[in-house]
């Protein structure tokens, strides 16, 4: 389904202006301080964007993803900045094929809600970050009480959409992971329904009954993420954390 869904939406996926806003990658990158001589790891890269953000803060930067059309739009975000210092490769984010410690900071973003077993890609990503360096993992973090009805409306959106996690399932993830958390940030990525949609493959008939959710949701905000029409639009904001930590031991 992840590559059904996400070789269609590469290209709008990295057309989304949310996605490489600069007021989020700052504090991303304000949480992890990468420093000049780095190696970095992005995980489930997609079209990039996180990959060629840390190329300009660190010596490398290494994007694995498991969809060559994300690749491709990689590729092309990379060849558009003139970055040198970045490589891509094809693999599974459950089975990393890189020795243990080889990267001082390993990142995911917008990942985690499309794995049916996240916990083996944070144990992957620990494995193969250095004692050192810092792990963080980027999502949405829908509140424990609006799960449920968020989850109902994303899988309407993009059906490879499996489920969110809440901050403290990805907290119990870090746990287990043997990875002490650091740093906690929050932000919202604003987003506009018809944006959105236009960046999405849902099921035939999927967006108008997308569309008739969220209109239904503005001022009740039973999905968490507090739609409000401005205008005839609809926008909401996903509630996104963003989880650093190191190592145990």
């Amino acid at each position: 389904m992840i590559q059904e869904q996400f070789t269609r939406q590469a290209r709008p996926f990295a057309e989304v202006r949310a996605h490489s806003a600069e007021s989020a990658m700052g504090l991303l990158l304000d949480a992890l301080a990468p420093a000049p001589s780095d190696a970095a790891l992005d995980v489930a890269c997609g079209p990039g964007i996180v990959a060629c953000a840390l190329a300009q803060r660190v010596a490398s930067v290494r994007g694995l993803d498991i969809v060559p059309a994300m690749l491709e739009e990689a590729r092309k975000r990379q060849a558009s900045l003139g970055l040198a210092n970045v490589t891509w490769e094809l693999g599974d984010a459950s089975r990393l094929p890189y020795p243990d410690e080889s990267y001082r900071l390993v990142t995911t973003r917008y990942s985690f809600h499309h794995l049916l077993e996240p916990l083996v890609t944070l144990r992957e990503m620990a494995r193969v970050c250095q004692r050192s360096g810092r792990v963080a993992v980027i999502d949405v973090a829908p509140a424990e009480d609006k799960r449920a009805a968020y989850d109902a409306a994303e899988k309407i959106r993009d059906p490879s959409h499996a489920s969110a996690l809440t901050e403290r399932e990805l907290g119990a993830l870090f746990d287990a992971a043997g990875l002490e958390i650091e740093t906690t940030t929050r932000y919202r990525l604003e987003v506009e329904l018809e944006a959105a949609l236009r960046a999405s493959f849902p099921e035939p008939g999927g967006a108008d009954r997308l569309r008739a959710l969220y209109r239904a949701d503005v001022g009740v905000d039973a999905l968490g993420v507090g739609a409000e029409l401005r205008g005839d639009e609809v926008h909401f904001a996903y509630p996104i954390v963003i989880l650093v930590g190191r190592k145990r031991g």
